[in-house]
């Protein structure tokens, strides 16, 4: 009985060591964007989204004689001064962007939009408005700026960002960070590139991935984090725990019942 007792105890030790050393990281391994000679010179301006197939866009046309826009914003003319912001958002136009890159505005027709950033596209409609409004407003937004983060984080998900400038550390945090298990040094973007996916590979331990021209993200970027080995290896120990238990408890009845 003391032999039988002494092997479980071993074999408990050595199973919890074991353990422990396969869930052993480093602080290089942990921590984002180590300090190194890196020259950060990222400009958002570079890199800002461009409008896309099937993109919904938020188009709200302002000026000084509020009349004058009724007919650009064809639902706006339903709000009243009773209603709340969120309702009066609901109510304003949106418009989806086709196959071809165009919108089909009131009044002005296809106006021709895929490609451009918003800025690019607020400049191009106020110009269209110029035979109608004098010194129109524009404001364009996405209203479907989604971004899914996948993988080892707390909260995996997709996220409908309220601005399209975004950085995949961002994206990260609205899905709770890494857990311990991820790996930070390879990061996977997958991205839509004209009507294709495309992958690309970022290290968040690395101050040049500040850098990287996918540190802003697009619409309907998917952001996957791996799992390390150790979490591969607990996943592989999780499913095999009654096999080993079941094997271990023979060897240890086996090995009492032979030394009595």
């Amino acid at each position: 009985m003391r032999f039988n007792f002494k092997c479980g105890f071993a074999l408990s030790i050595l199973i919890t060591f074991a353990m422990l050393l396969s869930s052993c990281g480093s602080r290089k391994n942990m921590v984002y964007l180590q300090q190194d000679s890196t020259d950060l010179n990222t400009l958002y301006e570079q890199y800002v989204p461009k409008i896309q197939s099937n993109d919904i866009l938020t188009i709200v046309v302002t000026a000084a004689d509020p009349k004058a826009t009724i007919p650009f914003n064809p639902l706006s003319s339903m709000s009243n001064g009773n209603m709340t912001q969120q309702v009066d958002m609901a109510l304003r136009p949106t418009y989806t962007v086709d196959n071809s890159g165009d919108v089909l505005l009131p009044m002005l027709g296809k106006v021709h939009l895929g490609g451009l950033t918003r800025i690019e596209a607020i400049e191009k409609i106020r110009k269209e408005l110029g035979q109608y409004i004098k010194d129109p407003g524009v404001n364009i937004n996405f209203n479907n700026f989604r971004i899914s983060v996948l993988g080892e984080v707390a909260r995996p998900g997709s996220f409908i960002m309220p601005t399209e400038r975004v950085t995949v550390l961002e994206a990260l945090g609205m899905a709770g960070d890494l857990t311990i298990r991820g790996v930070r040094e390879n990061i996977m973007l997958i991205r839509e590139v004209n009507g294709g996916k495309t992958t690309h590979r970022l290290d968040l331990t690395k101050q040049n991935t500040l850098n990287s021209p996918y540190y802003y993200l697009a619409q309907n970027d998917v952001i996957y984090v791996e799992p390390n080995k150790a979490q591969i290896n607990n996943s592989k120990l999780g499913a095999n725990t009654n096999i080993i238990i079941s094997i271990a408890s023979l060897l240890i009845t086996v090995i009492s019942v032979l030394t009595r």
